[in-house]
């Protein structure tokens, strides 16, 4: 259980150097900048796509979808880990 929970926490970290990938948007001309935002979007992608499509709000230009899955986050991290992260 504590493997998981600190799988969930690295995930966490990708979702964030995600959104910041995101707002810098570095030139990839660089073999290893292009490999750390292909890796990056490649773990994050198949969670992101499927809230993208469920907002109706994505047209906009503002991506809600890191949002969501915080909170879901959130809420796997509350109901599988409560007893867990009473130590923290």
């Amino acid at each position: 259980m504590q493997l998981l929970y600190y799988l969930v926490n690295i995930y966490e970290i990708v979702l964030i150097a995600r959104i910041l990938l995101s707002w810098i948007r570095p030139n990839a001309s660089h073999p290893v900048v292009q490999s750390l935002i292909k890796w990056v979007y490649a773990i994050t992608d198949p969670v992101l796509e499927p809230v993208r499509r469920l907002l109706p709000m994505s047209g906009m230009g503002i991506d809600f979808s890191p949002i969501i899955i915080f909170i879901l986050i959130d809420f796997l991290k509350q109901a599988l880990f409560r007893s867990y992260m009473v130590g923290y």
